[in-house]
C-alpha cells in the first residue's frame, strides 16, 4: 500500500534585492506583534542590505514566488576572535506560520554557515515568544541564559533569552 508524499517544503533561495518588499513587510509584521525585537519600524532595504551578510540570507518561497519568511545573519564583532560567530534573525509571514517555513530557513542558515567555516549562530529571543524557543531548540540551539530587564519596549522592561548553536562540523 503506497502513502501519499508529505507535501514539500518551501523552496529557499538566497535572497535578493527583488525580495525586499516582502522581507521588509514580513519584518514589520513581527515588530508589529511585539514579540519579536526590540526595533520599532523595519529599517530601508538599504540598511538592512548593509547589516546582513550577503551570503547567509535566505527566503523562502511559495509556489507562486511569494516570500512566506526570511532568516539572516549579522556579524557579532569585528575582533578575529569572533570571526565565526554571527547572530541571526528569523520571520515567517503570520499567515505561513505553522507550515515548516522557519525550520527550513534554519536549516538553510545552518548549512550555508556551516559551510563557511562559522562555527556559533547566536540569538536573543523574548522569552514570550514561545514558539520561536521551541523552533531554535528542535534546530539544535541552546539557551545560554536570560539577560534580565536588558531593554525598554514600549515603554516596559523585557527580557531576553540568549540561544546559540555550536556546529559540531566546523573544529
Amino acid at each position: 500500500m503506497s502513502h501519499p508524499s508529505p507535501a514539500p517544503g518551501p523552496a529557499v533561495v538566497p535572497m535578493t534585492a527583488e525580495h525586499a518588499g516582502q522581507v521588509l513587510a514580513i519584518y514589520q509584521a513581527g515588530i508589529d506583534e511585539g514579540d519579536a525585537t526590540f526595533e520599532t519600524a523595519a529599517p530601508t532595504w538599504q540598511a538592512f542590505d548593509a547589516a546582513k551578510l550577503p551570503a547567509h540570507r535566505f527566503v523562502a518561497l511559495d509556489e507562486a514566488g511569494a516570500v512566506l519568511g526570511w532568516v539572516a545573519v549579522t556579524r557579532v564583532s569585528d575582533r578575529c576572535a569572533y570571526a565565526g560567530v554571527v547572530e541571526h534573525s528569523v520571520y515567517v509571514a503570520p499567515a505561513a506560520r505553522g507550515r515548516g517555513v522557519a525550520g527550513a530557513l534554519l536549516g538553510a542558515l545552518i548549512a550555508s554557515t556551516e559551510a563557511a567555516g562559522i562555527w556559533t549562530i547566536q540569538s536573543g529571543i523574548f522569552p514570550e515568544n514561545t514558539a520561536s524557543l521551541a523552533l531554535h531548540r528542535r534546530a539544535g540551539f541552546r539557551v545560554v541564559g536570560t539577560r534580565e530587564r536588558v531593554g525598554r519596549h514600549h515603554g516596559r522592561w523585557r527580557d531576553v533569552v540568549l540561544v546559540e548553536r555550536r556546529s559540531p562540523a566546523v573544529v
